[in-house]
């Protein structure tokens, strides 16, 4: 007789057993075919991928003159699991390390927070950028350092001692720029700052490998499949920037000694002839592995010399706006060009009063701008936002005012192609209504001569210039010209238009000639060329800030130039002399004996700052 009870758990126990090998099976063909962590420790021990860097794309100045090169240099890199019978003390000595400094380089490359992305079984930065002599001595002994690894790569090397802010410079990704792109590995390098960041993507190029066999040692044997399934690297795009190598040169040794800016633009084109912010740095102090002692000494100094001020400094732009309220006046009718306004020693009305210097009184506009008259542009803000013909109320003038404003590229970035652009200053309706709740035109009448709430970068003050020069409109200042197999990005060739006629920046042109001939900007004026200029004297807590804005020639103009001194006093102190230095080095390729001896006495002329706080 059969025992049933016996007989069925015969098929419980098969039952479990067939159960846990399917269990097995299933999870070796997860771990085979699904689980990439598996697939990758699998083919790390018979694999081995040697990445292979692309040269980065070189860059060179709007003539050709060679800005930015790469030079050959090596990383010593670890895989940990393969790093057996290790003898340190003839490593230190060979790679010029002290024990304690390998033993801190390991722990850190093993400590999971401070290096997220670490593993057993990938290769790992050890030493950054040794020179090709110590890769020499290192490479004679690699054979007795087993897991550890040459992987040949470039660094940036800098042709010129300027244009560092422009430039930017190539430093280690850190943990969140691996993340939040696949292309990098710890260790890669990555664009920090100026065009080094900005074209980061064309810089860059693509990464290539080789894939090579391993023995069960772990000793290379050759490449697999000969080869066939290895990959060449593509080398990143060479640029060509709109910058003016000389020009740039001239304009950094013009501003030894001072803070502020100079931005000079091709007024046709929207390309950046120069970009100078002072006080600059050498960008050859950015370079290797003493970039981060370097950066963390300039990050200390109170002169900032890190900043840019040509488009991260905000300023009040000074009498260099009341160009910008001329235009605006005209298109909206509330002056013509006869339009005369009484100027005693300013604007003087119902107690409030907004000085100004001697000159004849009553003036119509193209004299007034020639004249920098205060009283003047005044007058013209008062009846625009006094006037209920045009306006129904003073909110509704001042929405108008900061439209024009906004048309002529001020209070928004006017998204010029480097990081770190900031957008200024203009105020509105709102703005007013929320600070001061019942205002009037009296309240915010220094906005008319560029002070009060408004400020502009150096970069916006210049293209105010280059709109002038075209007569109503500009391009998006850019300091890239072009990169080699493509074209800069559509949205930097855009054709902005303001909302004012062509008709009425004639009027201004012809006040800012005015200026020049005999008004404020005469230290400008030259037989070789008409200059049109304005100056603006900002005022400050401290000393005034010099600066001038400018365009040369007259017809057919071809560079558009701001200069802007922090505590240099009048307009025409600093901003005028040095602008006409630089309009007369680009449009004839040099200085004259006499034009070299001004620039070496502004040269040597250097502002007392002392050391507080900015």
């Amino acid at each position: 007789m059969k025992n049933h009870v016996y007989e069925n758990r015969k098929y419980v126990l098969a039952g479990i057993a067939l159960v846990i090998v399917l269990c097995y099976i299933i999870r070796l063909a997860f771990l085979q075919l699904s689980d990439e962590e598996y697939k990758s420790r699998a083919n790390d021990n018979a694999f081995f991928n040697n990445v292979i860097f692309p040269a980065r794309g070189v860059i060179y100045d709007r003539n050709g003159e060679l800005l930015v090169f790469n030079q050959p240099a090596y990383d010593i890199m670890v895989i940990m699991r393969e790093v057996k019978n290790l003898d340190t003390l003839d490593f230190c000595q060979t790679i010029g390390i002290t024990q304690q400094q390998f033993d801190e380089r390991m722990a850190l490359i093993k400590d999971r927070n401070k290096n997220p992305g670490y593993s057993t079984y990938t290769q790992q930065l050890f030493m950054p950028q040794i020179s090709a002599q110590e890769y020499g001595v290192f490479q004679e002994k690699l054979f007795r350092f087993h897991g550890f690894y040459i992987r040949e790569r470039t660094i940036r090397r800098y042709a010129t001692d300027h244009c560092a802010h422009i430039l930017g410079d190539v430093a280690e990704v850190s943990q969140t720029e691996v993340e939040r792109d696949d292309y990098y590995d710890p260790g890669d390098y990555i664009g920090k700052q100026g065009v080094e960041r900005s074209y980061e993507a064309e810089l860059r190029g693509v990464k290539g490998v080789q894939i090579l066999l391993r023995d069960a040692h772990g000793r290379i044997q050759g490449h697999y499949r000969n080869g066939a399934l290895d990959r060449k690297p593509i080398p990143g795009k060479n640029l060509t920037l709109s910058i003016d190598a000389k020009l740039q040169a001239l304009g950094e040794r013009l501003m030894e000694g001072k803070m502020g800016a100079i931005v000079a633009i091709e007024p046709k084109t929207g390309e950046i002839l120069c970009m100078v912010s002072a006080p600059s740095y050498d960008p050859h102090r950015m370079e290797g592995k003493q970039r981060s002692t370097q950066m963390m000494e300039m990050q200390r100094d109170p002169m900032k010399p890190m900043l840019n001020r040509a488009i991260s400094g905000t300023y009040p732009p000074g009498s260099t706006f009341k160009t910008s309220q001329g235009l605006t006046f005209l298109q909206e009718g509330i002056i013509t060009s006869s339009t005369a306004y009484p100027c005693y020693r300013g604007f003087v009305t119902k107690g409030m009063r907004v000085g100004c210097h001697g000159h004849g009184s009553p003036l119509p506009l193209i004299p007034a701008i020639a004249t920098s008259c205060n009283g003047y542009f005044c007058w013209g803000l008062y009846h625009m936002l006094n006037n209920r013909k045009n306006y129904k109320n003073i909110q509704e003038a001042m929405t108008t005012w900061k439209d024009y404003m906004v048309s002529m590229g001020f209070g928004y970035k006017l998204g010029v192609d480097l990081p770190g652009e900031v957008r200024g200053m203009i105020p509105n309706a709102d703005y007013y209504d929320r600070r001061l709740g019942q205002w009037n035109a009296l309240g915010v009448i220094s906005i008319a001569i560029g002070q009060g709430e408004v400020t502009l970068t150096p970069l916006q003050i210049a293209n105010l210039g280059a709109t002038i020069a075209n007569r109503g409109y500009y391009i998006t200042p850019h300091i890239v010209k072009r990169i080699d197999g493509g074209h800069i990005a559509d949205s930097l060739l855009v054709k902005h238009k303001t909302k004012v006629e062509k008709k009425y920046y004639d009027l201004v042109v012809e006040g800012m000639r005015k200026a020049v001939i005999g008004g404020t900007c005469r230290t400008a004026n030259t037989s070789m060329y008409e200059v049109c200029g304005k100056t603006g004297t900002a005022q400050n807590r401290g000393k005034d800030h010099s600066a001038f804005m400018g365009f040369a020639p007259k017809d057919n103009p071809k560079i558009a130039i701001a200069v802007y001194v922090e505590n240099g006093g009048f307009g025409a102190t600093y901003g005028v002399p040095i602008g006409a230095l630089m309009m007369e080095q680009f449009i004839n390729g040099k200085l004259s004996p006499a034009s070299e001896a001004r620039a070496s006495s502004f040269q040597s002329r250097h502002i007392d700052y002392g050391t507080r706080e900015r």
